[in-house]
């Protein structure tokens, strides 16, 4: 039971962290490209309108934000946890990720970074642990 709530707290305490520095990132993108005047936020037309007018240097500065943020996820998730908590974490932060480009008209070369980005930062951030119980079952020590 100890290691069921461990590895569920692992689970939570990693989502925390990927929520909040992707909150983070989602303030200083609204402090350098703010919403317009008047602007409706549940106007799902209006949202795409606005990320449509993104400056490709706030996108970019987004990717290793965003990776960061996922990096961090991952390695709380591992260090309280294990790998499995991490991978755990790791696959809802895709399926975030995933919906979200789906979504909202990001270029093309944005989608494809955040594909690549993403995913290497969060295979990093469930190894980079000296948490011996990270290590997968049957994986060398």
């Amino acid at each position: 039971m100890k290691a069921v709530l461990r590895n569920l707290g692992a689970v939570l305490a990693g989502l925390v962290v990927l929520f909040l520095l992707v909150a983070a990132v989602e303030v200083v993108s609204n402090v350098v490209h703010p919403f317009p005047e008047g602007f409706n936020a549940e106007s799902h037309e209006e949202i795409c309108r606005h990320v449509e007018n993104y400056p490709p240097w706030v996108l970019a500065a987004a990717v290793p934000m965003w990776a960061f943020a996922a990096f961090a996820a991952a390695w709380t998730a591992a260090k309280i946890g294990n790998a499995y908590t991490a991978a755990t974490v790791g696959l809802l932060a895709l399926a975030a990720l995933i919906l979200n480009l789906a979504m909202l008209p990001y270029p093309t070369w944005f989608k494809v970074a955040c594909l690549v980005a993403i995913p290497i930062a969060l295979i990093a951030g469930g190894r980079w642990t000296n948490r011996s119980e990270t290590k997968l079952v049957g994986e060398v020590q």
